[in-house]
């Protein structure tokens, strides 16, 4: 018997088999969820669809998440084919490359509205469609990053988004808490996926994480799934508001030091 039997999950953001969606996908699966899953264009759907085939999931919808009338049409066919949600899940981001690169002070005021759109507003639009089809309850779910906290190299607009989105959690955990939904977000540490190779120097901040990290390793899809697993299930009954930190640890450090820095601080000869 799953965790996750007889429960219904909509997944927003399944891209590929990389996804850190598809890794939440695949774990509430394993668990027993149904699922119901939509993704954000046509030229995704090559790729989505085989992999909703691979779990036996047959709700498969493209929808844009800017606009009001496909967010409906979507909560509309999920109840309409299931009656209600127990699990909401937002794996949803998007920025413009330019306003990811080059220096801070020139992301562009259209760039800075589109990341925030995309990134941020539309978990509260997903949580107001998701709620009167929560009638016993409910998890809500989204997908944040360190850099909302601390500065991270190239991540510019997305941080403001990040941040934004982890305010917006808590927000919504307060105003859903009565009806028994519980709003969380999951900090992951870098994990490569289409949506990570659009920070310009990701493959050196993945290379850092794996040396610099308390755990000295880097987080895995299966990692990530495994905690979305817990915030879905009723083991997290009384957790709301919170951002879980999968990351090998890399939140809790002040300056970093990778095993190469120490050689060199525990060398006598270095001073």
């Amino acid at each position: 018997m799953g965790l996750m039997d007889g429960k219904v999950a909509l997944i927003f953001g399944v891209a590929n088999k990389n996804s850190i969606a598809w890794g939440i996908t695949k774990k509430l699966a394993d668990e027993g969820a149904t699922i119901a899953l939509s993704y954000a264009g046509e030229v995704l759907e090559k790729r989505v669809k085989p992999l909703a085939e691979e779990i036996g999931c047959d709700f498969v919808e493209q929808a844009d998440v800017t606009s009001d009338e496909q967010l409906d049409a979507i909560f509309a066919k999920v109840k309409e084919r299931y009656g209600r949600i127990d699990t909401l899940v937002h794996c949803v981001a998007f920025a413009n490359r330019e306003d990811l690169g080059g220096r801070f002070v020139d992301v562009s005021r259209d760039g800075f509205k589109l990341a925030l759109e995309i990134s941020s507003y539309s978990l509260i639009a997903m949580a107001k469609r998701a709620e009167p089809l929560m009638t016993e309850g409910g998890s809500i779910m989204s997908l944040t990053y360190y850099a909302s906290e601390k500065v991270m190299p190239k991540y510019h607009v997305m941080a403001v988004a990040k941040a934004a989105l982890e305010t917006i959690t808590r927000y919504l955990a307060n105003d859903l808490g009565v009806k028994g939904i519980r709003v969380n977000a999951i900090s992951a540490g870098p994990i490569k996926t289409l949506a990570a190779a659009g920070v310009p120097g990701f493959r050196l901040m993945l290379k850092y994480s794996e040396k610099a990290s308390p755990l000295r390793k880097l987080v895995t899809q299966e990692d990530v799934g495994n905690a979305a697993l817990y915030l879905a299930s009723d083991m997290s009954s009384s957790v709301t508001g919170e951002v879980l930190y999968v990351d090998a640890g890399y939140n809790i450090l002040g300056m970093t030091l990778t095993e190469e820095d120490l050689a060199v601080i525990n060398d006598p000869q270095s001073s």
